[in-house]
């Protein structure tokens, strides 16, 4: 699979939605992850990124013009463990709970579809990463309606073990702008991680739609040890 560029992949789409990368730094000591929301109503763009214990969640900017909390406030990182979960949705929690109680990271979501916003019917993307003993893996799922219809549901699960420095993965939500949005297709893909956090977290910033961008977080995990560094960007301050 050929690698390429994040900032050329975002900068080259105006919209591909909710986004999550996961991979390794260049000097391989970090497991990093990244999640970023953008959004074309005033509802969407109405959010920002906050800390919850040792996770995240989205919060309205401004109460007062919150319209419908359903399918935009959640938790997008929770930490069980040695895992770290980061997804575009409520089904965080239906992962935490699940593999909570030994559920695998696909049995958990097999009671979750696509989100119910028809005619999108926007993708549910996933991801887990797990740091034990030295070593990381983790893996990426995407829950989408069978080419819009909304009667089939598709069910994608992809799994990176030793992960090698430098590279990780990028799934979203949307192919492209559109009317109704195309899901997205295909394979995750493939990235460089580069070992600089501050610099990895300007460059998706910077490379995003300025119109549509609303919020990031990145995030690197020493994978020796555990301990993490957090940055998040707001677009609403």
């Amino acid at each position: 699979m050929e690698m390429l560029s994040i900032e050329k992949e975002l900068q080259g789409n105006a919209y591909p939605g909710r986004g999550i990368i996961i991979g390794r730094s260049q000097d391989g000591t970090k497991a990093v992850a990244a999640y970023f929301i953008m959004g074309r109503s005033e509802n969407s763009r109405n959010r920002i990124f906050v800390e919850d214990g040792e996770g995240i969640r989205t919060q309205a900017f401004d109460p007062s013009k919150l319209v419908d909390p359903s399918l935009i406030i959640y938790a997008p990182v929770r930490v069980l463990g040695n895992k770290t979960i980061v997804t575009n949705g409520d089904q965080t929690d239906t992962i935490y709970e699940g593999m909570d109680k030994q559920l695998t990271f696909e049995q958990s979501l097999r009671s979750r579809e696509f989100e119910p916003d028809d005619p999108n019917y926007t993708p549910r993307i996933s991801g887990i990463m797990h740091i034990e003993n030295g070593k990381y893996s983790y893996a990426m799922s995407i829950l989408k309606s069978n080419n819009g219809n909304p009667d089939s549901c598709n069910r994608y699960t992809f799994a990176y073990e030793n992960c090698p420095a430098g590279e990780g993965h990028f799934i979203h939500t949307y192919k492209c702008d559109g009317n109704p949005l195309p899901s997205f297709e295909g394979e995750p893909k493939l990235v460089s991680i580069p070992d600089d956090m501050d610099a990895f977290a300007e460059a998706l910033w910077t490379s995003l739609n300025e119109d549509n961008k609303v919020s990031l977080f990145v995030r690197y995990i020493d994978i020796a040890t555990g301990k993490y560094e957090t940055k998040i960007i707001n677009k609403n301050k």
